[in-house]
């Protein structure tokens, strides 16, 4: 057998159009033939049809093979071919004498050949991925430049065939998305297997909406998904799996697709509903909360002689985060020789990914970090209520993005890793713990609310503002930026509120200027001062503290840890307000507001949080149980006299028996 090397290529298919080989050895251009002294018309598409439909019913007998004549030199010399066919000359050098005068079957002949497109050829459908532009060809340029052409004969050398313009088409709407996976540069796995997968899960997301269609909640707007929203929404989630991480693919929509099949209707209609509610516009509120006013019934001074009865006790504190005690010299040279033999290799804080640290930079390159982008998620797994009648636990899913714990690998990417160091020997090596000193001054407020935020660095999270605000009345006493000792990996901002900008718009700390004042809401943040080091940060809050001050925060643990201070005298909301599974378990500041007070903290969003509003917030919760506990005492006979509180004398209990108070 030997090879045809593209002989055959410059012969007209016999079967031409009907040929059903895809291997074709002849050509199937009807531009492939040669012309020389005369030209072999072909049948239309039409003749075809009419000539096979004769052949069947058995009108004429079967379709003759054409046959090819060549010379010596194997030039195609004429064609033979049935009755059906005719010939006309069309050899730019014929007489005129020997040119026949065009017949009507000429014209009609030619009238039935296939003309160039005259209008633009719509781009293919946008299917997730990048757009591909349609094929420069001749007939698509032509359409472009000069719209419609009109082909006219080149007789007696007449000049090119001329161009006219015409009336732009109106646009086409897309074709609907099929069931067809979207295009990825680097899929996770074969079309084939993402096929299948999608078609799987598309067949559950239809089981679940004919339901949805069966039930009584049908004629609920939304509720209940066309066959193309149906595809779209399957197309949504296959995509967003196959985005994600290679190694974990098909696990995870295997994954959805064993949760779709188990899911009941009820389930079903909740995540419609939420997918609804997402769609729909957010309504803000017309007015304020009712936020519930706090009465104690004593003045500033008494409600600062009643909150030291507040204090927490130091005893088994350590056991919770809390500093206590200076670490030892011993255990500061162990872990120097922990952090020497690492070599700055940490784990990452928000991907547990192992990765190392370069404090003052690389050297090859000025890296700070290996290990590249940090995919995770920024908010912690939890669990939704469950519904009344479902005797199975519901799935852990995260409250940024609404995922199910294992189905991705994060919703936010970030530039570098990050780490965090909890270990109080750790935190002393970078920056040396310090007991609040004692201090002779008069000025100082009678309770401090304080907070402070947080940032990663080379060094672990580091303090990058601290705030401090007076108890009971919350008027401002320090509000500064820090510049934290390692180089900054990432400000967290999603948390803390402090942002590259206030950086670069702070000014440096002036002792003379004033504290500002509070802003109403709505209104921008002025350009806060900003200090060298956290130790002058530390210095500047001792300056309005004694050992005996009360500080006043939540979660205090961490803002103390992060200023290295070790303060005897703390308040913590989270103590005061407990969980009911106790530490380490405890509610959030925000909860809190809302829960006791009527009052929406935190709202910013992605632009994070406010520390002065924090520390104002814990100090309201504070005066809530200072009221709280005053009204107790003294329904059980406690009295104020002369800036104290006394407990009812013997006699007062005996006369008061049987008394409610």
């Amino acid at each position: 057998m030997f090879s045809s090397l593209g002989l055959f290529k410059q012969t007209q298919c016999p079967e031409y159009p009907h040929c059903s080989l895809t291997p074709c050895l002849f050509s199937h251009d009807r531009s492939a033939v040669p012309q020389n002294d005369g030209i072999q018309q072909t049948k239309t598409s039409a003749d075809r049809t009419q000539q096979d439909e004769e052949e069947t019913n058995g009108l004429v007998g079967p379709r003759k093979r054409r046959r090819i004549e060549t010379d010596a030199q194997g030039h195609h010399l004429a064609e033979k071919a049935s009755s059906r066919t005719w010939r006309a000359s069309s050899s730019p050098i014929q007489s005129q004498e020997d040119a026949q005068p065009p017949t009507q079957a000429f014209k009609e002949h030619f009238d039935a050949l296939p003309r160039t497109a005259s209008r633009e050829i719509s781009p293919p459908s946008f299917r997730g991925g990048a757009r591909v532009p349609a094929k420069r060809t001749a007939s698509t340029l032509d359409a472009k430049q000069a719209g419609a052409t009109v082909l006219q004969s080149n007789v007696n050398g007449a000049g090119p065939a001329s161009a006219t313009k015409k009336a732009p088409l109106p646009k086409v709407k897309a074709p609907e998305e099929s069931l067809n996976p979207r295009m990825l540069h680097n899929p996770p796995a074969s079309h084939a297997i993402r096929l299948k997968l999608l078609t799987m899960l598309h067949e559950q997301m239809t089981r679940l909406n004919d339901e949805v269609k069966k039930s009584e909640d049908a004629s609920q707007p939304g509720l209940t998904l066309s066959d193309s929203e149906l595809i779209l929404q399957a197309l949504d989630e296959e995509f967003q799996f196959a985005r994600g991480s290679f190694a974990i693919y098909q696990n995870v929509i295997k994954s959805r697709i064993m949760v779709l099949r188990k899911m009941k209707l009820t389930i079903w209609k909740e995540e419609r509903s939420k997918k609804i509610a997402e769609k729909l516009p957010k309504a803000t509120p017309k007015g304020p909360s009712a936020a519930k006013p706090i009465v104690t019934d004593l003045t500033p001074a008494e409600e600062i002689a009643f909150v030291t009865r507040l204090t927490a006790q130091q005893d088994g504190l350590n056991k919770h985060g809390y500093i206590t005690t200076m670490p030892t010299e011993t255990e500061l040279d162990t872990a120097r020789k922990g952090v020497k033999s690492a070599q700055g290799w940490e784990q990452c804080d928000r991907c547990n990914t192992r990765f190392q640290v370069f404090p003052g930079r690389r050297a090859e390159d000025g890296a700070l970090t290996s290990g590249g982008h940090c995919t995770y998620h920024w908010a912690k797994p939890r669990r939704p209520d469950i519904v009344k009648g479902e005797n199975k636990s519901r799935e852990l899913k995260y409250a940024c993005c609404d995922e199910t714990l294992g189905m991705s690998a994060g919703c936010t990417k970030a530039d570098s890793h990050v780490f965090k160091t909890s270990d109080p020997k750790r935190l002393a090596l970078i920056m040396p713990f310090e007991t609040t000193p004692l201090s002779t001054r008069d000025d100082t407020p009678g309770a401090v609310c304080f907070d402070c935020e947080m940032g990663y660095s080379t060094f672990g999270m580091e303090l990058i503002r601290l705030t401090a605000t007076a108890w009971p009345d919350g008027r401002e006493l320090l509000d500064i930026l820090v510049r934290p000792l390692g180089e900054v990996l990432d400000l967290n901002s999603r948390f803390s509120g402090v942002w590259p900008d206030d950086y670069a718009n702070a000014v440096p700390y002036d002792e003379a200027s004033p504290p500002q004042k509070q802003l109403p809401p709505g209104e921008s943040t002025p350009h806060l001062q900003i200090v060298d080091t956290p130790l002058k940060a530390r210095q500047l809050l001792f300056n309005l503290l004694k050992p005996t001050t009360p500080l006043i925060g939540h979660a205090l643990e961490n803002d103390l840890n992060a200023a290295r201070i070790i303060h005897p005298t703390i308040i913590d909301t989270a103590l005061l307000y407990p969980h009911h599974r106790g530490l380490p378990l405890r509610f959030g500041l925000k909860m809190l507001m809302k829960k006791h007070l009527g009052r929406d903290i935190q709202t910013g969003g992605d632009q994070g949080h406010d520390s002065k509003e924090d520390a104002r917030a814990a100090g309201e919760l504070v005066r809530l149980r200072v009221g709280e506990m005053w009204r107790k005492m003294r329904s059980e006979g406690w009295v104020k006299r002369d800036g104290g509180f006394f407990p009812p004398t013997e006699n007062e209990k005996e006369g008061g028996k049987g008394v409610v108070w």
